[in-house]
């Protein structure tokens, strides 16, 4: 990528995190990806080869250190690198502000489960292995359906049915969800409105928004 030309530190920051895709790439690694594939998933129309082209880019000017055990490669973050999360979450919070709308184009819902799957509080579910299903109206057929496990303190999403006995369901749209998990939208209006609809057992319909929670930049204050 050629240079910006300026002695501006904005203009030099750029020239290394302007390439596209690359901010995306280091949000990933902030939000504890460290595999190859891990990464994938959190930019799931981002090619391999262009992803292993940007962790070069990146490794090459001291923001990731690739390290290899047993055979299996590891990216994270340097402290050079790290030092990006302010940038990262005033970029997102600022989004969330100002840039509110979604067209269709931006609703993946392999992004959106990924990212509920690495965000719920594991600590509010119960001990022992606790399954939902999700049905997302308006997509594929074969992107439709969903599974979120948790066992033993960790998460797992599944876009085939895993065999667990299903504790609850969540029925509604992707760009319910979306809006949902974004903070868009609270899950009371969506349940009162019937926008979403949860299946199950009392205790555990009631639980459910708990469980989900919303995305991290959910509580960023909207203009008025």
């Amino acid at each position: 990528m050629p240079g910006y030309g300026q002695f501006c530190p904005v203009a030099k920051a750029m020239e290394l995190l302007d390439e596209r895709w690359t901010v995306l790439v280091v949000r990933e690694l902030l939000s504890g990806s460290t595999h190859f594939n891990d990464l994938r998933r959190g930019v799931p129309k981002m090619s391999p080869a262009l992803l292993s082209k940007r962790l070069q880019t990146l490794t090459r000017a001291g923001v990731v250190n690739r390290s290899e055990t047993d055979g299996r490669t590891s990216y994270t973050l340097t402290p050079c690198g790290k030092e990006l999360v302010e940038v990262v979450e005033a970029l997102g919070a600022w989004s969330v502000r100002w840039i509110g709308e979604l067209g269709d184009g931006d609703l993946d819902p392999h992004l959106l489960m990924w990212d509920i799957r690495r965000t719920i509080a594991i600590e509010a579910w119960p001990r022992s292995r606790t399954t939902l299903a999700f049905h997302l109206d308006g997509v594929a057929p074969k992107a439709s359906r969903w599974w979120l496990v948790v066992s033993e303190g960790q998460a797992d999403v599944c876009d085939f049915d895993p065999g667990f006995e299903v504790a609850g369901s969540i029925q509604t749209s992707l760009r319910i969800l979306t809006r949902i998990w974004r903070g868009d939208l609270s899950w009371q209006r969506a349940l009162v409105d019937e926008a979403v609809t949860v299946s199950g057992p009392s205790e555990v319909r009631r639980r459910i928004p708990t469980w989900l929670g919303q995305s991290t930049l959910a509580t960023v204050p909207r203009p008025a």
